[in-house]
């Protein structure tokens, strides 16, 4: 399994034979400016919620990858206004697909799409695939629902948002590891803005000081997992 960071919450993860390619937001990003997003593939498209800083490279990856968008009812309707065809719309709770299972799970957070119009809620989603079970939180704030994951699930990895004042900080995601019954996680949704600098070695020392693994990928980077 392949996890490639391209900053803010969007990353591709390669498993099974199948690239997940999650909230595309790369273009607007400076720190990202060196992704070349031509470059990039996709079989299907996963989208937590409308915000801008996860959407803003949606439709035109869409189009360019033809892949399948996954994503709440009301941004797949979006979307098709915007001549995107290639969606499955979702709500919270699990369905189907030819790669496995895909939860789509509660997030406390909002959404609005890019000409305001509404955009559902928001959300996360556990992904089951060759034999992983990754969950990605989206952004959120902590919450209790994240209990429910630990009777579900034995979860491989957990890729949770640690920027804070928008999401979860680092000491939030650190009670989410516990929530979930997951000591492997990836941070996500930091550094892009002011308001959601982290200190990186102080991050990683209280992952450490918990006996938990947290990975920080730099823009660009491809981890095998």
């Amino acid at each position: 399994m392949k996890f490639s960071y391209y900053g803010q919450s969007c990353f591709l993860l390669e498993l099974g034979g199948k690239k997940f390619l999650f909230d595309p937001f790369i273009t607007p990003n400076p720190l990202a400016s060196a992704i070349d997003t031509k470059s990039i593939t996709a079989d299907y498209i996963l989208v937590s919620h409308g915000h801008g800083d996860h959407v803003a490279d949606l439709v035109d990856l869409a189009k360019q990858t033809g892949a399948l968008v996954i994503t709440m009812v009301e941004i797949a309707d979006w979307l098709q206004t915007q001549g995107v065809t290639n969606v499955h719309p979702m709500n919270f709770g699990k369905s189907k697909f030819e790669f496995g299972n895909l939860r789509m799970v509660w997030a406390t957070h909002s959404s609005g799409l890019p000409d305001g119009s509404y955009g559902g809620n928001p959300a996360g989603f556990v992904l089951e695939s060759a034999g992983k079970a990754i969950y990605f939180a989206g952004d959120t704030a902590l919450n209790m629902d994240m209990k429910l994951l630990a009777d579900l699930y034995n979860l491989d990895y957990a890729i949770l948002p640690i920027g804070g004042n928008f999401t979860m900080d680092v000491d939030d995601a650190l009670i989410a590891t516990k929530y979930i019954d997951c000591s492997k996680v990836i941070g996500v949704h930091y550094d892009t803005f002011d308001l959601i600098k982290i200190d990186k070695e102080d991050a990683l020392a209280k992952f450490k000081r918990e006996d938990k693994i947290l990975l920080l990928p730099a823009i660009g980077e491809t981890i095998e997992l």
